[in-house]
């Protein structure tokens, strides 16, 4: 799976439509489900989005978690109850459910932010002062990260 990185910004049209970014897009093309899935972040007023393969290693993942227990629950309640299979049409775009835009206050423009194997999407506005915060944050904390060895 390629790797999703960098920003782009697109419009959003009247029907909910927004092309996504032809580098995300195309990183989805091996999967069996044509499209992406998009569920809404718990930790920032953003939409998380992924293909197939990552949307079953998080099921996967969950179920890892103590059967019942209230962290599995949880997580299984944000993540797969609220997800949206969001299938892409022949241009490219997917129609954002008004819930996910109305949790990440986006209106006419989305922003998409590559996280790896996965993205965010954002309004434009809201994600500045968020990055701009994470900097400010980065800079006070001087993370390090150790890299996997290949």
């Amino acid at each position: 799976m390629a790797l999703l990185i960098g920003r782009y910004v697109n419009r959003i049209d009247r029907k909910g439509r927004v092309s996504v970014p032809k580098t995300f897009r195309d990183s989805f093309r091996a999967q069996e489900f044509s499209g992406l899935f998009a569920y809404p972040s718990f930790k920032s007023p953003a939409i998380e989005a992924c293909g197939e393969d990552f949307m079953r290693r998080l099921s996967d993942s969950l179920e890892e978690l103590d059967m019942f227990s209230d962290e599995q629950d949880d997580l299984a309640s944000i993540i797969l109850e609220n997800a949206h299979p969001l299938p892409f049409d022949p241009e490219g775009r997917v129609v954002l459910p008004k819930e996910l835009l109305d949790h990440a206050g986006i209106a006419d423009q989305a922003l998409f932010v590559g996280r790896g194997a996965r993205m965010q999407i954002w309004a434009p506005d809201v994600y500045a002062s968020h990055s701009t915060k994470i900097f400010e944050r980065v800079r006070e904390e001087r993370p390090t990260l150790k890299l996997r060895p290949r």
